[in-house]
């Protein structure tokens, strides 16, 4: 059995094209699209993959785009086991405007899941994760979902002995990190001030407010994603900055599910936060150099490793 698995409430089938420039009430001749299997726990199933680590992908699907999304997870080899439901799984739309280099990103809420079908994840979940270290839940939850869902993915996780990882955002985040049992959240600068209320100006800021969330018993591990500005990592004992590395962007689209990845894949490895955080740096960045959600490749992440530069903070 996969020593990760990856929960997707809501994944999508991601759509990607390109256009010289976005425009209002005109008809807007696009390149050829792109389709690949998407949502947070999907794509980083699909990083971990490609980096070595032994992953499976548990996520739910209904309906043709349902069927498209697991013939896409088949075709790449992604271990993989789908959760039927009633409803249609979603499309999302990403356009790459080249003469700005911007990403303009649709994202649909997704299918409304029924109590029975929210009943069946968390059975479904619980069978899995008894043979999974880590189990890493990422991406929004679709309608028909309580706001408290993680909270009762981390707790039943937390009850078998396993370590939960998290990377959403929202009432979901802070309802689960309230109820504690998380290893290790994934907040966006963004989403951190929205946690704590405060702006957050500086590094000395940021770290005060991620180790809040550790005194406090809300989570062991903060992976603090700063976009241009990096990322910083902190534990009860370390604290670790890592700057973003300069590389030719393709697409911003999947950089944080890339880091994510090769974060959770180098820990699974023994690797300590340090190294860990190497792994995510270079995989964030590689994601960036593939257009739409093609996500980073291995022999990018192993060329852009030694690139990476961290100071302990």
């Amino acid at each position: 059995m996969a020593d990760i698995l990856t929960l997707t409430l809501n994944p999508a089938l991601d759509i990607y094209t390109s256009i010289d420039r976005v425009v209002p009430n005109h008809k807007l001749r696009c390149a050829a699209a792109q389709s690949h299997p998407g949502g947070g726990g999907i794509n980083v199933a699909r990083v971990i993959h490609r980096l070595g680590g032994e992953v499976l992908a548990l996520f739910t699907a209904g309906g043709v785009t349902g069927q498209v999304l697991q013939a896409l997870l088949q075709a790449e080899g992604i271990p993989a086991q789908a959760i039927p439901i009633a409803g249609e799984t979603r499309e999302s739309f990403s356009v790459h405007e080249t003469g700005s280099q911007q990403d303009f990103r649709f994202v649909l809420p997704g299918p409304t899941l029924s109590p029975d079908e929210v009943a069946q994840c968390l059975q479904r979940l619980a069978d899995l994760s008894q043979a999974a270290r880590y189990v890493v839940a990422s991406g929004s939850l679709p309608p028909g979902v309580p706001d408290d869902f993680y909270a009762q993915v981390a707790a039943q996780v937390r009850a078998q002995g396993r370590s939960m990882v998290l990377d959403t955002s929202g009432p979901a985040l802070r309802a689960a990190l309230q109820a504690g049992s998380i290893h290790l959240v994934k907040p966006s600068l963004r989403e951190l001030r929205e946690l704590t209320g405060l702006p957050l100006n500086d590094e000395a800021d940021w770290r005060a407010a991620a180790r809040a969330l550790i005194t406090q018993g809300q989570t062991d591990i903060v992976a603090l994603s700063l976009g241009e500005d990096g990322a910083l990592l902190v534990s009860a004992t370390q604290a670790w900055r890592a700057q973003a590395l300069r590389v030719e962007v393709a697409s911003t689209i999947g950089a944080g599910d890339s880091f994510l990845a090769a974060l959770v894949c180098a820990l699974s490895l023994s690797q300590d936060l340090a190294q860990a955080l190497r792994q995510a740096m270079a995989a964030g960045a590689a994601a960036l150099l593939s257009s739409g959600t093609a996500l980073s490749q291995a022999a990018d992440v192993a060329r852009l490793l030694p690139a990476v530069q961290l100071q302990a903070v």
